[in-house]
């Protein structure tokens, strides 16, 4: 049983837990405390002092995110005294904040713009000269507007903490403190893997993808181009916070029905070609399992942990699988298979993916993604930026009746609905391979060893009397652990999962933002996981391999999985970038 102590919170009594601190013992107390720079489990500083407490018998103020309860503590959080320390506190932060909120891309969904609202903030109260900084725009799927960062240092823990990467920081000291790269490097300059968790922690808007809307809008509205777009698994699951859902609702209904509103030519399920990324995956598994080479297999869907791969781990590049991603499949089948078939000029063709994702945008721009000759994918755009769209074009999402994605590829898996979970991939890969080693039915489709959200997950299975180690990581931290074990000799394994951002794809830096109070306290990964299970589960076909539109595609064009047309066409290579 928890130890607990006995506290006093605005003069009640409450049993809480021995080893919290008082935020947390407020929050177990369902006592609200306001916070900015507060991330639990990553940036735990107190730096903001947004959530300054009265302790009775302590000196001064105390940040109640770093001070830890003691039994008979009396706490008071909301005295006139606390109340008028937050609002100088805000007016103090706001001062040195490029007020352009009627245009920031967070506005109404700012932390610190609902604070101030809230405390009664005057935005002029101190006056005063501010630091000029250019916009980092150098790469394609990060933007940083140092003049709105509020110095919360939450993106700097997202990357360093986290993601165990650390490219950003705080260089100088005092009124000239700000968030950069070492020696003032731009992004592009670093070993950034564009996986977009310092979007998502960032409360205010000082970092956020490039917008890629207009572009596609302008595709739309060229009579010229016949434009398609298909969406991740993942996004169904989330978009819906966009809208005022719930974390865990699956509004895929409405979102097809909204993108068809858009305006475009054809709206897929991107299911389709994690189906067929795990018909060349669980190929190429198994012949190198025969072949001993190359082992082990590590998965290739995630465009942050592949670059990051490049930069970090470049001796593993040869593990990486060399199957393109679905997003890229996708469009290098559109290009090819789907515009010989309807007699379309490749060239005539823009290709969008809704993506969770903000490397994604990174991805499209690598060598070797061009199978038709031109990009595989046009444009990527991530959960929100589909979203944006979605309102500006005046459509009321949630009165729109549900539709169904497109003919003839509306047809997806299960196992290809799983892929936006951390061990989603490795389970539907695993469906796959088993029967094909086993020459026989699964009894058992669930996987459930790797599924999860912890860090690592490891697993053993006996398949055609052969035990088959596998082992899953999510965020680039985790991912560093696994593949030094792998080095040492401490870890043995033959085929491993890793996405870059912690979670999966439902927890992607080009994910609907949510503000600390969610993330600290709500399980949006295991919420929106839920949503791709509960999929899964309800599907008929659950089986990669078993995906009628699947096997027409190899029928009609790439005659089997892993053949010399399907390597053309569907698989890539990488690059040993070593760090910079």
């Amino acid at each position: 049983m928890e130890n607990m102590v006995n506290i006093k919170i605005n003069d009640r009594e409450y049993a809480v837990p021995a080893n919290s601190t008082v935020l947390e013992a407020a929050r177990y107390a369902g006592v609200d405390i306001p916070t900015l720079c507060y991330l639990k489990d990553i940036n735990e500083i107190g730096a903001c002092r947004l959530c300054l407490v009265e302790v009775k018998g302590a000196r001064g103020l105390a940040a109640a995110c770093v001070y830890p309860v003691n039994e008979g503590m009396e706490v008071y959080t909301n005295t006139p005294k606390i109340r008028q320390t937050r609002k100088t506190n805000l007016e103090l932060v706001v001062s040195a904040h490029k007020k352009k909120c009627l245009t920031c891309i967070r506005s109404t969904s700012c932390e610190l713009q609902k604070l101030c609202y809230e405390y009664g903030v005057d935005e002029d109260h101190f006056q005063g000269n501010n630091n000029a900084y250019a916009i980092d725009d150098t790469t394609p799927y990060i933007v940083r507007d140092n003049e709105k960062c509020i110095l919360c240092r939450r993106c700097v823990a997202a990357c360093k903490n986290m993601q165990g990467i650390g490219v950003i920081g705080a260089n100088d000291r005092g009124f000239d403190t700000h968030i950069a790269s070492a020696f003032e490097k731009t992004l592009d300059q670093t070993s950034c893997i564009g996986c977009g968790q310092c979007i998502v922690a960032c409360p205010v808007g000082a970092l956020y993808e490039k917008d890629d809307t207009a572009k596609v809008l302008a595709a739309i509205a060229d009579p010229t181009k016949h434009v398609a777009i298909c969406a991740a698994p993942s996004v169904r699951a989330t978009i819906g916070e966009c809208f005022d859902y719930e974390p865990g609702t699956d509004v895929e209904g409405k979102m097809v029905a909204a993108m068809k509103a858009l305006g475009f030519d054809g709206v897929y399920d991107m299911n389709l070609t994690a189906d067929l990324t795990i018909m060349e995956e669980a190929t190429e598994f198994l012949e190198r399992m025969k072949e001993g080479k190359n082992l082990p297999l590590i998965t290739s869907c995630s465009p942050g942990w592949v670059k990051y791969c490049e930069h970090y781990f470049p001796e593993f590049t040869d593990n990486l699988s060399s199957c393109k991603s679905p997003q890229q499949m996708f469009g290098a089948m559109y290009k090819t298979y789907y515009a010989q078939k309807v007699g379309l000029d490749p060239k005539d063709i823009v290709f969008v993916s809704a993506i969770p994702c903000t490397a994604k945008k990174f991805e499209v721009t690598r060598d070797h993604q061009n199978a038709a000759g031109v990009c595989d994918v046009d444009v990527a755009i991530t959960t929100r930026e589909l979203a944006r769209m979605i309102k500006q074009a005046g459509i009321n999402f949630r009165a729109l009746d549900d539709a169904k994605f497109d003919d003839p590829f509306s047809i997806g898996s299960g196992a290809g609905a799983i892929f936006g979970a951390t061990g989603g991939v490795m389970e539907a890969a695993l469906r796959t391979a088993a029967e094909v080693i086993e020459g026989k039915k699964l009894e058992k489709l669930e996987f459930e060893d790797v599924r999860g959200i912890e860090g690592v997950k490891k697993a053993v299975y006996k398949l055609g009397g052969k035990e088959i180690r596998v082992a899953v990581a999510s965020g680039t931290a985790n991912a560093k652990r696994l593949l030094n074990e792998v080095k040492a000799g401490t870890t043995k394994v033959d085929f491993i999962e890793i996405m870059a951002c912690p979670g999966g794809c439902v927890n992607g830096g080009g994910q609907p933002t949510q503000p600390a109070v969610v993330r600290n306290n709500v399980n949006l990964r295991e919420l929106r996981a839920k949503v791709l299970y509960t999929a899964d589960k309800n599907l008929d076909v659950r089986k990669s391999h078993e995906n009628s539109a699947v096997k027409k595609l190899y029928d009609e064009f790439f005659e089997k999985p892993g053949s010399h047309k399907a390597h053309e066409i569907l698989h890539t290579s990488y690059v040993k970038r070593g760090l910079k």
